[in-house]
Formats: structure tokens, sequence, C-alpha cells
């Protein structure tokens, strides 16, 4: 059985632990979706989510419980598959802008992040995204959300929006600037969870 966590900090972890059951379910996947609060508990999983929220919390309660250490060890060894959301996209690049100085990151993805390049609250929108990988548009969410300046390495620009980067993934690891936990598509999930057997999702 696949054991799928999310970090339970701050954010919308309960819609990304319904979605991930919905995604179990149309894969036809014995998987288990838990809450990861801990750093035994981020040892006994095949796969996290890092929610959105506020990017400096995060790090520092992921640095606080252990969690963010052994999801690192665990990443680099290429031994668990990684989502970070909105604020885990900047929890796991390695190199942020705009005051990313108060934020620890994980240092996982070969990628340059901005925070808040699209605003505040007030300028969240949706729009529809071509995402590599999905064979029809995605309608994505997105929430004070970063962009992805610069990738580099290993890391895979999968989709565009105004020609900036919003959307990468590098080995095991998927970085979203947009939320798919408030959308009832769980083709975003699926493509995380492919990560995991090695394969990459057309859906």
């Amino acid at each position: 059985m696949v054991k799928v966590g999310v970090f339970s900090a701050q954010g919308a972890v309960t819609e990304h632990i319904y979605m991930l059951r919905k995604t179990f379910e149309e894969m036809d996947i014995q998987g288990k979706a838990i809450l990861v609060k801990s750093r035994e508990e981020a040892r006994e999983i095949d796969g996290i989510i890092i929610p959105g929220g506020e990017s400096t919390t995060i790090s520092r309660l992921l640095e606080r419980t252990g969690v963010g250490e052994a999801i690192k060890r665990r990443a680099e060894d290429g031994d668990i598959v990684v989502m970070g959301v909105c604020a885990g996209c900047i929890i796991l690049a390695k190199s942020i802008e705009d005051g990313g100085e108060k934020v620890k990151s994980l240092a996982l993805m070969d990628m340059k992040v901005r925070r808040n390049a699209f605003g505040r609250q007030r300028e969240s929108f949706e729009v529809d995204l071509e995402v590599k990988g999905l064979s029809k548009p995605y309608h994505a969410v997105f929430i004070r959300a970063p962009i992805i300046e610069e990738v580099f390495g290993k890391c895979e620009p999968i989709a565009y929006f105004r020609n900036k980067i919003v959307a990468a993934r590098q080995d095991k690891l998927l970085a979203l600037c947009f939320h798919p936990e408030l959308t009832e598509d769980t083709r975003i999930h699926r493509l995380f969870l492919s990560l995991h057997y090695g394969s990459q999702e057309n859906a």
C-alpha cells in the first residue's frame, strides 16, 4: 500500500487529503492519505505534499518538527516523491527572491522562485493552463502565487502563464504555483502519484 502524507501546518490540508483519496480511487491504487506532523511519520511515507500557506511559517514548522530534515534526506536519496504547492513551491527552491532570507528552504529543486509575484489576496485569479503530461488544459487557481523565475540543472518547466513558469518537475519532485486541491480535477494529483511509480501521467 502506498502511503502519502500532507504536512499538517496550514493551508488547505484537508482538501489535499480529500483529493488524494479521490485520486487513489480513480487510479485503483491501494493507498492511504495521512497528516504528517513528526519526523517519525515523515520516515514512513512514500510521498508528501507541502501545502500552501505562509512560506516563512511553514519553513519554521518543518525545521521545528524535524519533518523538513527527514524529507530533504529522503528526497536527495530518491526515496520519496514530494509536491510543493504555492508556499510549498517556495520551500522546495534552491533560490528565493523577495524576502527569501526569512525562509529556510529545503533547497531540493534547481530553480529560483519569487514570492507573491502576482500580488496579494485580491489579485487571486483562475486560468486554464497547458500542462506537460496532461492532454487537456487544466483549470488552475492562483492565490497570492509565486512564480518560478528560472530553472537550471535537472529542473524542467511543465506549465507557463504569460511566459512565466508556474509549474516545474525534477526527478521525483513537483512544484506548483497554483492550488490543485481547490478544484475537483485530480489530474495534478495523478501526475504527482505517477512520479512514485516512475511514469508520467497522460490524462
